[in-house]
C-alpha cells in the first residue's frame, strides 16, 4: 500500500471518487472542474491510498486566520472492501505529516459518533476529543 499526493485529475481518480464518496456521505460528486480546482488549490492536499488501485482518500485543508495557521482533515474514506488493514491510519498519518511540513501546529477533524472504527483510529493516532459545539449552516437552494 502506498500513499500519494494527487497533482492531476485522471480518469482513474474520477472513477475512484465515484466509488468511494458514496461510502462516506450522500453529498454530490464534484464536477471535473471542481475536482481540478481542488487538486490545484494551494490550500488543499488530496491524498490517495493505492493497493494497487485507489482504495482510499483524505483531504487536508489549510487556512490562515488572525490566530494562526490551521488545518482540517476532511472526507476520509477507505473502500469498505479493504477496511481494517491500516489504510485509514496511513492516510491520517500522511495528512498529519503534510500539515507539519506546511507549518501547521494543530489539525482538527470531525467524525460522526456512529463511525466507531474511525473514532477509535483518530484517538489512536493522537487526536483528542474536544468538548465543543459544531454548527453547520447550509445556504437554501435557489
Amino acid at each position: 500500500m502506498k500513499i500519494e499526493r494527487v497533482t492531476a485529475v485522471t480518469g482513474e481518480l474520477t472513477a475512484a471518487l465515484e466509488r468511494l464518496l458514496p461510502q462516506l456521505s450522500h453529498a454530490r460528486l464534484p464536477t471535473p472542474d471542481e475536482l481540478a480546482e481542488l487538486v490545484t488549490a494551494p490550500a488543499c492536499t488530496l491524498l490517495i491510498a493505492r493497493d494497487p488501485e485507489i482504495v482510499g482518500m483524505l483531504t487536508l485543508a489549510t487556512f490562515r486566520t488572525p490566530t494562526g495557521f490551521h488545518a482540517w482533515i476532511e472526507d476520509v474514506v477507505v473502500d469498505e472492501a479493504v477496511r481494517g488493514r491500516g489504510i485509514g491510519e496511513a492516510l491520517t498519518r500522511a495528512g498529519l505529516e503534510r500539515a507539519r511540513e506546511l507549518g501547521v501546529h494543530e489539525v482538527h477533524l470531525t467524525s460522526r459518533p456512529a463511525r466507531e472504527a474511525a473514532n477509535r483510529l483518530y484517538q489512536r493516532v493522537g487526536f483528542e476529543l474536544r468538548s465543543t459545539n459544531v454548527y453547520r449552516y447550509k445556504h437554501p437552494h435557489e
